[in-house]
């Protein structure tokens, strides 16, 4: 971990005091830094994918009750 690059953004960009900043867990300071690894938002794209790998029901489904649902 890069702690004098990210002292100086805690020093310089979030104006934190030196003892504020060393207070701060890694998880605290990514996300005040904005620099959180999280997953990226879901797409429509993404849903239209995933909504055809994983359908609610079967495609046969439908024919065997004889009702559509």
């Amino acid at each position: 971990m890069d702690w004098a690059g990210l002292l100086r953004l805690g020093l310089r960009e979030l104006r934190l005091a030196p003892a504020a900043f060393w207070r701060l867990t890694p998880a605290e300071l990514v996300l005040m830094l904005g620099l959180e690894a999280g997953r990226p938002a879901l797409t429509r794209a993404r849903l239209d994918e995933l909504a055809r790998a994983y359908p609610d029901s079967r495609p046969d489904s439908r024919k065997e009750n004889g009702n559509g649902h």
